[in-house]
C-alpha cells in the first residue's frame, strides 16, 4: 500500500518481489528517484525481473507523449535528442576520456585520485554523467544499436567514482576557504584531508594515526543529542578551528603531531561530555527531549538550587504526560475498533 503516494524523499533502497505492470511500475519506482541531502539517486533490488517490463512501458509512455505534443514536441527537445547529436556527444564523451582506463576501475580511481584541479574533475564528470542520460535515451527511443557505441555499463560504474572525487576536491575548498562548516561533523573530514595531504613514506604512521584520532573525535562529537549545550558548542569550535584557512596538501610532520595532541583532548572531553548527557537521559528513561530539558533549566537562572528537585518534578510532569497520551491512545484504537 505504500507503492503509490507515499512521500518520503529520504528513501532510497527499494526491494521489488512481485510483477508490476505500467503506471504501477512507474509510480513504484518513483518511490526512491528523488534528490535527498547526498542522495542523487537510489536503488532498486529486482527479484522479479522488471527489466523488459519498465523497456516496454518507458516506450510506451515515450510514444503516448509524443502524439500528445505532436508539433509541440520541438520545444521540448532539450528532453530527446536525434541519433546525430546522440553520436556527437558520445564522440565528446570519448575526447574527455581518452587517457584513462574506461574499463578497470581500479585503475580509473587511482588515475583520478592524484587530480585536484576542480575545473578538471567537473569537466570529467560532466561527461561520464552525460553518458549515464544518453544511455536512458537511447534505451527510451528503442534504437538499441547505439548503445554498442560505447561501453555504457562501465561508464555508468566510473559515474559515481569521478562524482565521489569532485565531492572531496568541493569539501576540500570549503575547509580551506572555511565557507560552511555546519556540516563539519557529518563530513568524513579523514577522508577528505588524505586524499589530499602529501606526507613522506616515512610519516605515513603519524599520517595514519592523524586519521584514526580525527575519525573517533568527530564520531564522538556527532553522536551527542543536545548540540545546543555550551560544552559541545566550545568543542565544536574546537575541532573547526583545526582546519580553518589550511591547506591540506601541505600538512606538515609537526602539524599532525600538534593536530594528534589537540584531538585527543577533544575526543577525552567528547566521552565525558557524553557520559554526563547518558547519565541525565537515563533518569529520564532515555527521552532526550527531556534530558535536554533538565540541562537547559539547570544551565540560566535555574528555579532551583536543587538539582534533585527538579528531576523530581519533571519525572513527575513525565509520568503525568505519558499516561495522558496512552490513554487517549486506547481511546483511539477502542474507536476504530
Amino acid at each position: 500500500m505504500l507503492l503509490t503516494g507515499f512521500d518520503s524523499p529520504r528513501l532510497k533502497k527499494l526491494y521489488i518481489g512481485r510483477v508490476i505492470k505500467a503506471h504501477n511500475l512507474l509510480q513504484t519506482l518513483t518511490r526512491v528517484n528523488r534528490t535527498y541531502k547526498n542522495f542523487s539517486y537510489g536503488y532498486v533490488v529486482d527479484f522479479v525481473d522488471i527489466e523488459k517490463e519498465f523497456e516496454k512501458t518507458n516506450q510506451d509512455y515515450f510514444k503516448e507523449l509524443q502524439s500528445e505534443l505532436g508539433d509541440e514536441l520541438q520545444h521540448y527537445s532539450n528532453l530527446f535528442k536525434s541519433q546525430d547529436e546522440i553520436n556527437q556527444e558520445i564522440q565528446e564523451i570519448k575526447d574527455v576520456l581518452l587517457h584513462f582506463d574506461k574499463v578497470n576501475a581500479e585503475n580509473f580511481s587511482d588515475q583520478i585520485s592524484p587530480i585536484n584541479s576542480r575545473g578538471e574533475m567537473l569537466k570529467i564528470a560532466h561527461a561520464l554523467n552525460n553518458a549515464k542520460s544518453l544511455y536512458n535515451l537511447i534505451r527510451l527511443s528503442g534504437d538499441y544499436e547505439m548503445l554498442d557505441k560505447i561501453d555504457f555499463q562501465s561508464l555508468t560504474r566510473l559515474s559515481r567514482m569521478a562524482n565521489d572525487r569532485l565531492a572531496l576536491i568541493n569539501t576540500k575548498e570549503a575547509l580551506e576557504s572555511s565557507v560552511d562548516t555546519t556540516n563539519l561533523l557529518n563530513v568524513a573530514l579523514e577522508d577528505v584531508i588524505f586524499a589530499f595531504t602529501k606526507v613522506k613514506e616515512e610519516e605515513m604512521l603519524i599520517a595514519d594515526q592523524l586519521k584514526n584520532t580525527l575519525q573517533k573525535t568527530r564520531e564522538a562529537l556527532g553522536g551527542n543529542f543536545d548540540p545546543q549545550d555550551p560544552v559541545f558548542i566550545s568543542l565544536k569550535d574546537e575541532l573547526e578551528r583545526l582546519f580553518e584557512k589550511r591547506n591540506l596538501s601541505e600538512v606538515t610532520k609537526e602539524q599532525m603531531e600538534n593536530n594528534i595532541q589537540e584531538l585527543n583532548d577533544i575526543y577525552d572531553k567528547a566521552k565525558e561530555f557524553e557520559r554526563k548527557n547518558q547519565l541525565i537521559s537515563a533518569k529520564y528513561d532515555n527521552d532526550e527531549k527531556y534530558a535536554r530539558l533538565h540541562k537547559r533549566l539547570m544551565d540560566k537562572d535555574p528555579l532551583t538550587d536543587s538539582e534533585s528537585k527538579l528531576f523530581e518534578a519533571l519525572k513527575g510532569l513525565k509520568t503525568e504526560i505519558d499516561k495522558q497520551i496512552e490513554q487517549n491512545a486506547n481511546m483511539l484504537e477502542m474507536k476504530i475498533l
